[in-house]
């Protein structure tokens, strides 16, 4: 994995100007079967891939808390809300909570999650290469092929299965 993870960043700047060009082109005319196609192309790249493994999402970004995120994990730190935002996270540029650092503090050596219960939602979903209406989130997918090796690889899939 380590050896993907150090070439991941060079596939991605490689495929970048392809990879967006497809995407201006879904977004402007999505095939009606995206969403099955990319839950088929999600859920057979997650019976491969480990996440276990890699973690890189969690060493390299952190994910935006929202206020349910922040009541459900101070909860469950017996925390008031305001003492786990001045503890763990801090507001970004666009006034949204995030980490004060990564890695994630979150994150073990063993790549676990301690609070993988109770996780951000934003953590959940990541690479979001399964939401629905996939072609509305191609600018961040675009961000994340540069981050996880599986939303990569899917989207790699992907171009393949609908240039055909």
């Amino acid at each position: 994995m380590d050896e993907i993870l150090k070439q991941l960043p060079q596939c991605a700047k490689d495929t970048h100007n392809e990879t967006k060009k497809f995407f201006n082109t879904l977004k402007k005319k999505p095939p009606k079967h995206l969403d099955v196609l990319m839950q088929e192309l999600h859920d057979d790249e997650f019976e491969r891939t480990d996440c276990l493994t890699c973690a890189n999402c969690c060493k390299t970004t952190g994910p935006l808390f929202t206020d349910k995120d922040v009541a459900r994990i101070a909860k469950h730190f017996r925390m008031k809300e305001q003492k786990f935002i001045e503890t763990y996270l801090r507001v970004d540029e666009d006034n949204d909570f995030v980490l004060q650092q990564v890695p994630c503090t979150f994150l073990g050596a063993d790549n676990y999650c301690s609070i993988y219960d109770v996780r951000p939602k934003a953590c959940g979903e990541f690479p979001h290469t399964n939401r629905k209406k996939f072609q509305q989130i191609t600018d961040l997918t675009l961000q994340n092929v540069a981050i996880c090796p599986a939303a990569y690889n899917i989207v790699e899939e992907m171009k393949k299965r609908l240039k055909k």
